[in-house]
């Protein structure tokens, strides 16, 4: 299948590790001239080299950008275009809230979970959107958590927020659709990154265990018996977000391995 990515311009928040990285990874691989972004330039140049190192895909540059910042965000998509000419895809992605129950958390917490969670896919869509009009075609993928099919304990944050870039987009999904623009949610189970082994590693302390017993645990309640790679994830957004889906929009969609049993 030809996915039609060679020399489109993909733009990644929060892609100097985990999800963010592996996706550009795989976006690298089928040609497609990639900008990633984050707080963090040191991270961000090692994997530029590395993702170069692996694809041979010179087209692979990074930004510093604090996506809580309005300012960041601008700068970012205008180099993309400055750069590109154009936006083909976004990929909107932010590291993970707090954890925490409701009675923890403060009105500080609520704030900057809003800001990094949901605001700032707002602002990086409203940023976009005059490319992908004018062109009359583009794809956005906002990542979210597993949590938008069912809540996760201790993520009250999450939990939250998540839910509200499914709102988002389905109603996105509706006013872009003349402009050709479409738009999809998706939501990591257990996937292996730095941020699932952080929450394991709470939850282990919490229950006075290891974090091997934590992960057989966990393992338990996945029909196919264990955690997903960042590859797996990132393979389904790349198809996503490709020319080969023309015709999926306002979806949200689960990688888990079968883990969420609701519908």
């Amino acid at each position: 299948m030809d996915l039609n990515l060679k020399g489109k311009s993909v733009v990644i928040t929060a892609g100097s590790k985990g999800l963010g990285k592996a996706t550009a990874l795989e976006f690298a691989k089928e040609g497609a001239h990639v900008i990633i972004s984050s707080r963090n330039e040191e991270e961000l140049a090692k994997t530029k080299h590395e993702i170069e190192k692996e694809t041979g895909n010179k087209n692979v540059h990074f930004l510093v950008c604090d996506i809580t910042k309005v300012d960041d965000i601008k700068q970012m998509v205008n180099e993309a275009v400055e750069r590109f000419g154009m936006v083909d895809v976004l990929i909107n992605n932010a590291g993970g809230p707090p954890t925490g129950t409701f009675d923890q958390m403060t009105d500080e917490d609520w704030l900057y979970a809003f800001e990094l969670n949901l605001l700032s896919f707002i602002r990086t869509i409203r940023e976009v959107l005059p490319y992908m009009k004018k062109q009359q075609h583009g794809h956005i993928i906002n990542f979210a958590s597993s949590s938008i099919k069912q809540p996760i304990d201790n993520l009250i944050l999450s939990n939250t927020f998540r839910t509200g870039i499914v709102g988002l987009a389905k109603s996105l999904s509706q006013e872009l659709a003349s402009d050709n623009i479409l738009i999809n949610t998706v939501g990591p189970g257990r996937i292996s990154t730095d941020r699932l082994a952080q929450l394991d590693g709470i939850r282990a302390e919490k229950q006075g265990k290891t974090i091997e017993e934590i992960k057989l645990e966990t393992e338990a309640t996945i029909p196919l018996g264990r955690y997903g790679e960042p590859s797996e994830f990132a393979k389904m957004v790349v198809f996503l977000a490709s020319g080969a889906n023309t015709y999926v929009t306002g979806q949200s969609f689960v990688i888990d391995g079968g883990m969420v049993k609701a519908f």
